[in-house]
């Protein structure tokens, strides 16, 4: 089985990193990605696989395999959303790749083992959530495991994400000259104002807690009192239930702002709030058997310090859920780098695609041949808390 599931990818390794470059060469940011979601789309439903554009949110696709026989619902998430300036910096294109590449070689074993094969295309995943849409939309509570890999500099079983809240505060005030600001509200200086507040916060805010923010609207002119005034935070922590905690010291400490100023302030929350991601370590082991007989080195073991936010989260408090990550890249180059970009259509980035599809579709096939492994991995999804 395991040499069918690699010839499966290695037959189709050519037109999977032709769609990498493809989306290297015209990426599209989030909720943009129109081109790399047909790309995709039309290569699964070459591959034998139902295919709906448009899934839930307009750049979103799911691809459907059912064997006649009855099983598991295995489902491969890929993103494909690129940043501004840097294109693929983070590698959503690869993403893609392995996430077809899977669905692909799983397939291949499907019919002899039962169940049914997904792979969702979940776009956005860098500021509007596409992965939280699907969650909401009952996506994924059908599903008995939802798998992905992530490049990286390093092979890696995955680790903890800092749960995010994206707050806007925005004051309004009057203008007024600068020569007589009497006659004024600033709303810039209660802006200034919440960004020494929120500050002053830190301090007493617990470990593995970030607060970062901007000033976007601050005034037109010198000599004019500024009657608007926008600023943009993030908010994270260890998780989503300390993040509300945290928000809203942050929203009295915009409330006294407005206060002394004068202003009136408006609260919204700007793009998707993200949250922690639940770890199911037997999926964890499961990746690590896979990557090892693949050759993989230095292997890293669950990253338990939470290191930055991701939609993932949102699945995996819906399903057990893996997101690894492969190494593409020597160590040094910086993830959100026109280089990182560059390593998803180099050698190791190929190399990093064939082995990551192989090592999920493999999971995915061991998972449905072996009840009681699938049964471990949802018990410890139900137990688990955190």
């Amino acid at each position: 089985m395991r040499d069918e599931i690699k010839k499966a990818v290695m037959e189709n390794k050519d037109s999977l990193m032709s769609l990498v470059r493809r989306m290297y060469e015209h990426p599209e940011i989030g909720n943009e990605e129109f081109e790399s979601m047909a790309m995709l789309a039309e290569k699964l439903k070459e591959s034998g696989f139902e295919v709906e554009t448009g899934y839930v949110v307009p750049t979103g696709f799911i691809g459907r395999y059912s064997s006649p026989k009855k099983g598991p619902t295995i489902a491969f998430l890929c993103e494909y959303d690129a940043l501004p300036e840097v294109g693929h910096g983070c590698g959503h294109n690869l993403i893609a790749g392995i996430g077809v590449g899977a669905g692909i070689g799983l397939k291949s074993v499907v019919d002899k083992l039962g169940g049914q094969i997904l792979v969702i295309g979940t776009p956005a995943e860098e500021n509007f959530g596409g992965k939280v849409s699907m969650a909401e939309a009952g996506v994924f509570d059908a599903v008995d495991a939802a798998m992905m890999i992530h490049p990286s500099t390093e092979n890696g079983l995955g680790g903890r994400t800092n749960a995010l809240n994206p707050l806007k505060f925005e004051f309004f005030g009057k203008n007024a000259h600068g020569c007589r600001p009497q006659e004024g509200k600033s709303a810039l200086d209660a802006a200034v104002l919440t960004y020494i507040n929120i500050n002053l916060l830190r301090q007493f805010v617990q470990p593995d807690t970030y607060i970062h923010g901007i000033i976007r609207n601050g005034g037109e002119a010198a000599n004019v009192i500024p009657a608007y005034a926008s600023m943009e935070y993030y908010f994270r922590g260890t998780t989503m239930a300390y993040v509300q905690e945290l928000s809203e010291k942050a929203k009295k400490c915009a409330e006294a702002a407005a206060l002394a100023t004068g202003c009136e302030l408006k609260i919204s929350v700007y793009e998707c709030p993200y949250d922690d991601v639940k770890i199911n370590y037997t999926l964890c082991g499961l990746l690590k058997e896979k990557y090892e007989a693949l050759g993989l080195q230095e292997i890293q073991d669950v990253r338990e310090t939470p290191r930055g936010s991701s939609d993932i989260g949102a699945v995996s408090y819906r399903c057990p859920s893996l997101h690894g990550y492969i190494q593409i890249a020597e160590k040094g180059v910086a993830g959100h780098s026109k280089e990182m970009a560059a390593a998803t259509i180099s050698s190791m980035g190929e190399a990093g695609l064939i082995a990551g599809a192989i090592a999920l579709a493999e999971a995915g096939a061991d998972l449905i041949e072996n009840p009681a492994l699938l049964q471990k991995v949802k018990q410890e999804f139900t137990t688990s808390q955190h």
